[in-house]
């Protein structure tokens, strides 16, 4: 274990639950055989909230020596006065710097994957930050096209891509392209290869209108957008199917029939991910250099700081990160 460079989690907002789901994921460490990680944020909201053992690092090289008796925390900056469950600019600067400092610490190699905590955009918005979400802030960071960086929300038994994310649903119609929706499902398969090891990936398309469109009777996306995509993937040889009708695709037996369904907007994908699986969803971004994933849900500001929070999801990002972290590893050792 002290040999093995940790994954770097940034804490999120320090007035949400993210503090307090790292802790709870860390006691859980030895049960879901967690690798080490280090904690990136004020100690002081994890204390705040928790009154298990934190070891203050000023290197994450030492993340691997002190996991085993405590939780590395990696302190940046100052938060200001913490108070579990009412967020403030102080702690979206710290929430931002966190960020910053975990993207970096992926960068130059001191940790080896990237988990990010559940963040407020409101209130990053209001200390200027112009991005969507964390998931183009760290495509940014690495000179990666938008179009390139691929968010997939993923859960045991069903993974989803929204081809579009956070638009207006009004707006949706006017975003899909051709191009579009053949760059995010490139970037798809060739994530899946990377981090799950899928060496042909079925990639399975949702229809944007009811019953995928009535063959134009409710819309024409999927005639003028989502079928010349499809044959266009399919000549690349990426196994790619439909569009079908949105309503018959999340039941067991369809799940089993592909491997990731490629869905036409944000809630076409979450509704269905969230469901099934809304205790042990992760935000995995593809199409980077690096391994990145999140829990998928929001900072919880209703239950922070009063031990309700379940660490599900963010147990699974991490778990995720390291097995995906180890792939890559694999097979850049044997392609060297």
């Amino acid at each position: 274990m002290t040999r093995v460079r940790p994954l770097a989690i940034s804490m999120g907002d320090p007035a949400g639950i993210g503090p307090e789901i790292i802790a709870k994921a860390w006691n859980a460490r030895m049960t879901h055989d967690l690798p080490p990680f280090v904690a990136v944020g004020d100690a002081r909201a994890i204390e705040r909230v928790w009154d298990g053992p934190i070891a203050r690092i000023g290197d994450p090289s030492a993340a691997g020596h002190a996991f085993g008796e405590a939780l590395p925390v990696l302190t940046v900056g100052d938060a200001g006065e913490i108070v579990p469950g009412q967020p403030d600019a102080d702690g979206a600067r710290c929430t931002l710097h966190s960020l910053e400092l975990a993207v970096g610490l992926v960068r130059n190699g001191a940790a080896r994957a990237l988990v990010t905590g559940p963040v407020s955009k409101s209130q990053l918005y209001a200390i200027g930050f112009t991005h969507p979400g964390q998931t183009e802030f760290v495509a940014e960071r690495y000179g990666v096209a938008g179009d390139n960086a691929v968010m997939m929300l993923a859960g045991p038994s069903l993974k989803v891509v929204p081809m579009t994310t956070h638009i207006p649903l009004n707006a949706v119609s006017g975003a899909l392209s051709i191009e579009l929706v053949v760059a995010k499902s490139r970037a798809t398969a060739r994530g899946l290869l990377r981090n799950f090891g899928i060496e042909n990936p079925r990639l399975a398309f949702a229809g944007f209108n009811p019953h995928a469109g009535e063959q134009g009777a409710l819309g024409r996306e999927e005639i003028e957008i989502l079928a010349p995509a499809i044959a266009i993937l399919r000549a690349e040889g990426i196994d790619a199917t439909g569009p079908f009708a949105a309503d018959t695709m999340f039941h067991p037996r369809a799940r089993a029939t592909y491997d990731v369904v490629m869905c036409c907007y944000h809630d076409q994908a979450l509704v269905p991910l969230k469901t099934i699986h809304f205790d042990e969803g992760v935000n995995m971004t593809l199409g980077l250099p690096i391994v990145r994933t999140s829990p998928d849900h929001g900072t919880a500001f209703a239950i922070a700081g009063r031990n309700l929070a379940e660490p599900g999801a963010m147990i699974a990002a991490i778990v995720m990160a390291g097995d995906a972290a180890d792939r890559r590893a694999q097979t850049a050792a044997l392609t060297a």
